[in-house]
């Protein structure tokens, strides 16, 4: 198969169903070899099972693509070593990691327990660095062999990381510590040939089908376009993923639908300086008027 990604070797995290399983077969319609990573579980992180991934696998293959399975825990190092592994052993290669993984917990902060907080934690945040850290090592090895990469990493924030999102503390904090997380990886990494960015999408998965229930395509029309399809976010995804990105690193992306957003992030805004140090009542009337002159800040999900 040719494309954009031809004879690229993408290992994609959590890539049995929703966005995961969009990515891999798209990154397959462009010439790429797939390692199809997935647990099975459900949508709260419970059971697991083989069949989403080696589902996924079969799809690809039916199409004339390459793909193989992979049911690794990468929250562990041990999985997220042999997830990488997976990969030079079946393709010889890694060129892309997309990391993707991840469930709910939600609940109310005064109800959430230490368990729901580690659990998400653990898969969504921990969940990125173990795969990025073993991949990693292995595009600095390349790179002091003298075979510099063209290497990309995409990871999976959210509009909760960005904004916040009631209801979710665990996951907004998880999604946000993702995109201090791609910037420090995106800085560290550069000399070793690898672009490190985010995204931050918006589409109807298992996670989001509540949210996004009422947004099927209208009745009578067959051919609208459902803007909350999950394929809406591949291209996007396995365009930074392709050595066409180059030079694109450490941003961050929002994705729906037919829309693309460069997130601008923190950067400084209205400023005072004293020069000395402020009394409080002073810090305080030097707040409000910087407040003032400030943007509003955006509305944390679940406030409208």
């Amino acid at each position: 198969m040719t494309g954009i990604c031809a004879d690229r070797v993408v290992v994609i995290t959590g890539a049995g169903r929703g966005l995961g399983r969009a990515h891999a077969l798209a990154f397959a319609a462009q010439g790429a070899q797939v390692v199809v990573n997935d647990l099975g579980v459900g949508l709260d992180g419970a059971g697991a099972s083989a069949g989403p991934a080696h589902e996924v696998v079969g799809e690809i293959r039916a199409l004339g693509g390459q793909a193989v399975a992979d049911g690794s825990d990468i929250a562990t190092p041990e999985g997220a070593r042999t997830l990488i592994a997976t990969a030079l052993d079946a393709f010889g290669r890694l060129d892309t990691l997309v990391n993707n993984a991840g469930f709910l917990r939600d609940r109310m902060l005064v109800n959430l327990d230490e368990d729901e907080w580690d659990a998400v934690m653990r898969v969504h945040l921990k969940g990125h660095f173990l795969p990025l850290k073993y991949a990693a090592a292995h595009w600095r090895a390349e790179a002091k062999g003298g075979r510099m990469p063209n290497a990309r990493v995409i990871n999976t924030s959210s509009g909760a990381g960005l904004l916040g999102s009631v209801g979710q503390g665990n996951y907004s904090a998880a999604k946000a510590g993702i995109l201090g997380l791609t910037l420090v990886a995106a800085a560290e990494l550069a000399r070793y040939g690898v672009c490190v960015n985010a995204i931050a999408p918006a589409a109807r998965t298992r996670m989001t089908e509540q949210t996004f229930a009422d947004t099927m395509s209208a009745p009578g029309q067959p051919d609208a376009f459902d803007a909350m399809a999950p394929d809406n976010v591949s291209p996007l995804v396995v365009w930074l993923g392709s050595a066409a990105s180059s030079g694109v690193t450490g941003r961050v992306f929002e994705a729906e639908g037919g829309r693309i957003t460069v997130m601008e992030g923190w950067r400084p805004g209205p400023t005072a300086d004293k020069s000395a140090r402020w009394t409080p009542t002073e810090a305080g009337e030097a707040a409000v008027k910087l407040l003032a002159a400030s943007l509003t800040p955006q509305p944390v999900y679940g406030t409208q």
